[in-house]
């Protein structure tokens, strides 16, 4: 498996989820105010959560090709549904544009401060499953927890659609 099929190709699928999340939402009675919709008090509102699914694999492109990204802030956040999935389209159709060839070595050293200064320096490998990846499943995962909280009807096929190619036995053919 290349870095690129671990990564650039991973994100892009998983982008594909969050956009029939958002289009199953435009039908649920609370439309756009779903995007004020939080888990808890103390968490980011699904508008947010959307901008940092999109947001995620472009700012990855900066420390695993020679591609710049600016990340959208919280002044950009989504005000409607339509807004939401325009905004994974436009980076969907970022990544469509990344080759494999285009990819620093897996084993390549990177290093990622966080706004509270903290630095971590690992591989493009590293930072690609341990960082990158697990914010990205995060901020999906919460989207689809608010979305579930409101009363939308998905279950996990919608959160994992791509396995649908894979079954080769089903429910009401169980043993």
């Amino acid at each position: 498996m290349t870095l690129h099929d671990a990564s650039i190709a991973v994100y892009r699928a998983r982008l594909n989820i969050m956009s029939g999340l958002l289009a199953k939402a435009e039908n649920h009675p609370k439309g756009d105010a779903l995007l004020g919709v939080r888990l808890s008090e103390d968490m980011l509102p699904l508008a947010t959560q959307v901008r940092f699914v999109a947001n995620l694999p472009g700012e990855a492109l900066p420390r695993l090709t020679d591609r710049s990204f600016t990340s959208r802030e919280e002044e950009d956040d989504p005000k409607t549904l339509a807004d939401a999935k325009a905004m994974i389209a436009e980076t969907a159709a970022l990544l469509d544009e990344i080759s494999a060839d285009e990819l620093v070595a897996p084993e390549e050293m990177l290093m990622i401060e966080i706004p509270n200064g903290m630095q971590f320096t690992m591989s493009a490998e590293n930072y690609v499953r341990d960082w990158s990846l697990v914010n990205f499943y995060f901020h999906l995962t919460t989207a689809y927890a608010i979305l579930r909280s409101e009363g939308l009807e998905i279950g996990k096929i919608d959160f994992m659609p791509h396995m649908m190619p894979y079954v080769t036995r089903g429910p009401s053919q169980a043993a």
